[in-house]
């Protein structure tokens, strides 16, 4: 990461971070508040073993990365990435002041113990407004959270109704009172202010630590994202994605409207993978898009309100084909004539591992007929299947021929099926190297459904009929784990190679697969004979040996 992306990195203890004059905001749009018990109860437990440390080497603990903004007013600072932490961590410490207020309020120490809540909630909370006299904070939440933050937790105002609060303000309250209760169980350091401040500013404020790192802009920050290696990184860069979005609707209904869209498209494709599909459309107009790039990218398509309306229509609209072409049994594939075709080339797009072709299937989507588009499909299936799973060449390298494909579907200088298997055609492996590939391939168990893709796709081309795989189990004909007998017929060098050679392997009954195991192949081949597989009634070599198998799998590579 270039240092010019930053302003700076540093260790800061959270004493630090609200102690030195800053005012913190989660941006607007930022996601809620989320975390739940199991987040409370972790950093809980973290806290109490630094209070039970005392002296011993254990004297702080790693709360991660702070990424923060910098804006125009040198006195604010944006929470890029760790709301969730720093809010959680101001509701512990209102939770401690409100136990400090009850003692006042019991009169016990009152004098001490006000002065306490009052240093305590200037140094991490905030002040009282001069006009208003009532406490402003030092931390503003996002739309959603911040009223109930500042109403309700800061001015220590229980909720009138916890039913009628949404979902993440209900998480908060909860949250305080999680925090409230585990204090209650401190024993004698509930009824002593001292105690009580100092679970805050020995335990909380100097022996939590973060790695605060200020950035420029929101494109430094994103590149920080895509460098970071942490939890949630996905899940941040999307917020960050959707934050400058939402900030060029200038208008309450254009929010709503906003809102309802991203909703759906996220709901479709998950928070977690929009990131990924944003990737793919965009690469539909611009070549070999990166990860690092879809900040400046998108700031760049996106200025104003009527682009970000574009921009989140387009993506809704592209948003189920992408989840489609992961699930052949999704309900898109339905509005296409072949839906059992359609349905068989996207399984084989997934068994192929071929997301390297998605900014092409979205442009033809768009731009061609449903027809075209299915196609289009199988043409990459064809290439994939020759390129990937056969020749074993690197899937990456196809990325710029198909971003090329795309960008010229989109541009309208590609308008068929034809024409686009022109663009890649270097990408098909011809029929001999095809050949000469398909007959030394070696498939193990870690390759289970390719291997029965093939022997489902060579049976269904001898016989002519429907071959369903769950219908057949996989035979070795030299077993996988022989015994001595078979070592006559293959060198000791060879004998690994051969039960895993393509010719070695064929489709069987599961009855019959299971009831000869390990069996001589004079026995073997005569259940071979009357098995309703066509591939595997054609085993008749009078021994089975490498020249067998060799001579075997060269017959298929010339049927494949």
């Amino acid at each position: 990461m270039a240092s010019a992306n930053l302003l700076n990195t540093n260790t800061a203890r959270f004493s630090g971070l609200f102690s030195n004059g800053y005012i913190y905001r989660v941006p607007r749009y930022q996601r809620d508040y989320s975390w739940k018990k199991d987040n409370w109860e972790d950093l809980w437990l973290d806290i109490i073993d630094l209070h039970d440390a005392q002296d011993s080497p254990k004297n702080s603990h790693y709360m991660g990365a702070l990424v923060l903004k910098r804006e125009n007013d040198d006195e604010v600072r944006t929470i890029i990435d760790g709301q969730q932490r720093i809010a959680t961590l101001s509701i512990l410490v209102i939770a401690v002041i409100k136990k400090i207020n009850d003692l006042v309020d019991r009169d016990i120490e009152p004098e001490d113990n006000r002065e306490r809540r009052d240093i305590l909630r200037r140094t991490y909370l905030g002040d009282k407004h001069p006009g208003s006299l009532r406490y402003s904070s030092k931390l503003f939440l996002n739309a959603n959270n911040d009223n109930f933050y500042q109403g309700n937790l800061i001015n220590l105002r229980e909720p009138n109704s916890l039913r009628k609060l949404r979902p993440s303000n209900r998480l908060l309250w909860q949250a305080f009172n999680y925090f409230s209760n585990q204090l209650d169980t401190l024993g004698d350091i509930i009824d002593d202010g001292l105690f009580l401040s100092n679970f805050i500013t020995e335990t909380i404020a100097k022996k939590l630590l973060f790695i605060e790192i200020t950035v420029e802009d929101d494109v430094n920050a994103y590149t920080v994202f895509e460098t970071l290696n942490s939890r949630g990184v996905e899940l941040s860069a999307t917020d960050l994605l959707k934050n400058y979005i939402f900030s060029k609707f200038t208008s309450e209904d254009d929010l709503i409207s906003g809102q309802r869209e991203w909703q759906e498209i996220t709901r479709t494709v998950g928070m977690n993978k929009f990131p990924e599909f944003l990737k793919y459309f965009l690469s539909m107009t611009r070549s070999r898009v990166r990860n690092k790039d879809l900040f400046k990218l998108t700031k760049k398509k996106v200025s104003n309100a009527e682009q970000a309306f574009d921009l989140l229509e387009q993506l809704n609209k592209f948003s189920e084909l992408y989840v489609a072409l992961g699930n052949p049994n999704d309900s898109f594939w339905l509005d296409f004539d072949n839906v059992r075709a359609i349905r068989s080339s996207i399984d084989e797009l997934i068994l192929f591992r071929t997301k390297q072709a998605y900014p092409v299937l979205f442009s033809a989507y768009k731009a061609f007929s449903k027809q075209n588009f299915e196609r289009l499909l199988k043409i990459v299936t064809v290439i994939s299947f020759r390129y990937i799973s056969v020749s074993g060449l690197n899937p990456n390298d196809l990325e710029k021929q198909y971003n090329s494909l795309a960008n010229r579907i989109s541009d309208g200088k590609v308008k068929s099926p034809k024409a686009a298997f022109n663009v890649i055609s270097s990408l098909y492996i011809k029929d001999e190297k095809f050949r000469q590939d398909f007959a030394s391939m070696t498939l193990t168990d870690k390759k289970k459904k390719l291997l029965q893709y093939i022997l489902q796709s060579l049976e269904k081309d001898k016989s002519g009929k429907g071959v369903t795989i769950d219908d057949f189990s996989i035979e070795h004909v030299l077993p996988q784990n022989p015994d001595e007998g078979w070592f006559q017929y293959f060198r000791d060098d060879e004998i690994d190679e051969a039960i895993y050679r393509l010719g070695n392997i064929t489709p069987l009954e599961q009855s019959s697969n299971a009831r000869l195991g390990t069996k001589p192949y004079e026995e073997k081949k005569k259940v071979y004979q009357s098995s309703s597989y066509e591939i595997t009634k054609n085993i008749v070599a009078d021994e089975w040996t490498m020249s067998a198998i060799v001579n075997r799998q060269e017959r298929m590579a010339d049927r494949a």
